[in-house]
């Protein structure tokens, strides 16, 4: 992917014509920087191992997918964009090649719409859509621009394309809460700048903007939930402004530019709360600090981060899938307070805070991995998260969950077990036993729960994919494990009462087990099975979210010694997990984000992404790092260039499941301060700790098989290690045989 794009070459030609002296110099800064070259910079640092393009192309294989994609599809895999983002930031600047779709970039499209400043990856945001065009621009409808992906690139904080209709080269970068482009008009006529406020991948319901002097403008985008304001500052006079339809839903804005040779750079700053709040953010955090300065303080920031984590001894292919999964398992949950400290709360009011105010993480995903990886690798902006989630729940009556489960006590729970302090974890721990307790709040059906024990389903003659129902299996496994995170805070707090009772409330997983099929299974209200049951069809919300029976039955990683009890014993739980990864997946059962089958094993979405670690509890790791191994090889850098995901990346989770198990240790529970086990990718790792210690993992020998674990030069027994060694630092020596 060292593209050497078009606009380098017609450039580096003309100066063929000068003096030898001249060349020498200009080949020099061609090479020295990397705006001339694809997303790599050889010989210089981490980032050149991060390539923002994986996760962008299709997947298409339907031997991999587990069925055949239907007309007019697009598998849900990747759904990442290539953008300019720093960790956690406000700002995620990065082109639109189709607005509506996972996040606004689709590797196989060939027209660039626009270059929007917010972005997850989600169907969401995509706010703030701006495009330089060149010519005439009145009277279009439309407006975008074909593009080759011979002339575009991208590294951590670093994004360009050469637009060829328009025949602009554009350069992208940002901060934590501004974005900065660089527009090089090949015509030195006119030179525009769309600013298409109607469109975004939320409603946008209505839009403003006006000029703010001789070279700015300013608006916003107001899509209900929320509202995004920007201002805007061109490097070149703002001869008019012309708005076609303000605030209307197909209407957009033309800024005219002075005519001139020289690129213009456009600095956006954002802001949730205001455009005076925008402009300041603009001011403090860009300034006239050029482009080039913009940029290099973000790799400077990047360099800093994903020098963390240093690892030797695997392919140059594992390497760059490491740094690029570290990468992007940090972009979510983003910021959204300004510089002043101002944000807009959970009922809609601006306040201002002593912390940095975050959004709601993806909980229903990463609490599995990724919010435990931030918390190892962001303290600090693990703590404001959870000090978010507190002021909203302070707003609201309840700490709000993502999508399903209420997985903020994971998260909350976890952190405060692995030291993290710095919030006030009694109240948390009170609003999260009213999500725990009270109706009408962050778990639905709770007073079912508590009184049956389980959350039940009608009996419906013929469920489809898409019935709408309770979903009742799943939640009742996923509450299950939640009560099990509220317990550790009330031991952790000595409430000796409500641990008792959460710990109890922790086995419920035990009562939608059916020992007749050995499946989790739904059941009615009166107790019992429902009666249409296919282990094997996937169903979005009829007794499992977005899973089939195989998917959800191995999930009580609270109490794997509970379950394996629940199957018969170990070996009668081996034989089941055996069929888990070898009955065959039945191609007609299509799910569009159940996807990439390993049997009835699905890599591509996180409800059973516990279960290839699951041998570990009957003594048998090796088959666990067979299907680890497998996955890691074959299920990550997809397709003929390596730019495709096996599934969605929801906000990180899949990236950090990458992450983890190419280290070697696994958050099998995450909100136990441990870490299971694994046989790393990689001959050495060395993490570096924020208080100047260093935790390092080792694998002296090429076998697969997990023989012995010494912990600072003492053989360990079990397969877990402590999370102290995070803080103390220390040595984690993995022993190999076989393979």
């Amino acid at each position: 992917m060292n593209h050497i794009f078009y606009f380098a070459r017609a450039r580096l030609a003309k100066v063929m014509r000068r003096t030898s002296k001249t060349l020498a110099f200009c080949l020099a800064f061609v090479f020295a920087y990397p705006a001339f070259q694809g997303m790599a910079q050889p010989g210089k640092g981490y980032t050149r191992y991060v390539n923002p393009f994986i996760g962008t192309a299709p997947l298409t294989d339907s031997a991999i997918l587990g069925y055949k994609l239907p007309e007019g599809w697009r598998s849900w895999a990747g759904l990442v964009y290539p953008g300019s983002a720093l960790p956690n930031a406000m700002v995620q600047l990065s082109p639109i090649t189709e607005f509506g779709s996972g996040a606004g970039y689709e590797y196989e499209d060939s027209v660039i719409h626009a270059f929007t400043h917010t972005n997850k990856g989600h169907w969401n945001l995509c706010n703030i859509p701006v495009l330089p065009v060149s010519g005439k621009a009145d009277g279009q409808r439309a407006f975008g621009s074909r593009f080759s992906h011979k002339k575009e690139s991208a590294s951590p904080g670093y994004y360009q394309v050469f637009l060829e209709d328009y025949r602009i080269n554009v350069k992208l970068t940002s901060t934590l809460r501004c974005g900065v482009h660089l527009y090089d008009f090949q015509s030195d006529k006119d030179r525009n700048i769309l600013f298409d406020l109607s469109k975004g991948n939320d409603r946008v319901r209505r839009w403003k903007i006006a000029q703010a002097g001789a070279n700015a403008v300013q608006g916003y985008q107001d899509v209900g939930e929320y509202t995004v304001y920007f201002y805007a500052q061109s490097s070149a006079p703002i001869t008019e402004l012309k708005t076609v339809d303000e605030g209307g839903k197909w209407g957009y804005s033309i800024a005219r530019l002075t005519n001139g040779k020289t690129p213009v750079t456009l600095k956006v700053g954002l802001s949730f709360v205001s455009m005076e709040n925008a402009r300041e953010n603009l001011a403090r955090e860009v300034g006239t600090q050029s482009f080039e300065q913009v940029r290099q303080q973000g790799l400077r920031t990047w360099e800093a981060f994903l020098s963390k984590i240093e690892v030797s001894g695997g392919t140059e292919k594992q390497k760059e899938m490491f740094y690029s999964s570290l990468y992007r398992a940090v972009l979510w949950p983003a910021l959204r307070s300004d510089v002043n400290g101002e944000y807009t709360d959970a009922r809609g009011k601006v306040v201002k805070g002593d912390f940095s105010y975050y959004t709601v993480p993806s909980l229903w995903d990463t609490y599995r991995n990724k919010l435990v990886l931030l918390s190892i690798v962001s303290p600090r902006v693990t703590v404001d998260v959870i000090r978010s989630l507190i002021d909203m729940g302070d707003k609201t009556g309840f700490i709000p969950t993502f999508f399903h489960g209420d997985h903020a006590a994971s998260f909350i729970a976890g952190s405060y077990m692995r030291g993290l302090r710095n919030f006030d974890v009694k109240n948390a721990y009170r609003l999260l036993l009213k999500n725990a307790t009270v109706e009408g709040g962050t778990r639905p059906f709770i007073s079912e729960y508590m009184s049956k024990g389980y959350i039940s389903e009608p009996d419906i003659a013929n469920p489809h994919v898409e019935t709408k129902a309770k979903a009742g299996v799943s939640k009742t496994l996923e509450y299950a494990y939640d009560d099990y995170c509220v317990a550790l805070l009330a031991r952790e707090l000595g409430d000796t009462a409500n641990y008792r009772q959460f710990m109890q409330r922790s086995k419920n997983y035990r009562n939608v087990f059916d020992p007749g099929t050995r499946f989790m299974r739904g059941r009615l209200e009166n107790g019992n099975w429902v009666k249409n049951f296919d282990p094997q069809y996937p169903y979005y919300e009829y007794m499992y979210r977005e899973a089939n029976a195989w998917q959800v039955s191995f999930f009580a990683p609270h109490d794997m010694t509970g379950l394996i009890s629940l199957y018969g014993g170990p070996r009668k739980f081996e034989s089941k997990l055996d069929s888990l990864f070898s009955v065959p997946w039945n191609p007609q059962h299509i799910a569009r984000n159940v996807e990439t089958m390993v049997g009835q094993y699905c890599h591509g979405n996180q409800p059973d992404h516990e279960a290839p670690f699951a041998y570990y509890f009957i003594g048998k790791p090796e088959k666990s790092q067979k299907m680890v191994d497998y996955i890691l090889n074959n299920l990550y850098g997809l397709g003929e260039q390596g730019l495709a995901l096996c599934g969605m990346d929801d906000a990180g989770e899949m990236s950090s499941w990458y992450v983890f198990s190419a280290l070697g240790l696994y958050p099998y529970v995450a909100a136990d301060p441990q870490y299971l086990v694994t046989v790393p990718l990689f001959k050495e790792v060395k993490w570096k700790l924020d208080n100047g210690k260093t935790l390092s993992i080792k694998r002296p020998g090429d076998g697969r098989d997990l023989k012995t674990i010494r912990v600072s030069g003492r053989e360990q027994e079990g397969y877990f290690v402590p999370h102290d060694l995070f803080n103390r630092g220390g040595s984690v020596e993995i022993l190999t045989t076989g393979r």
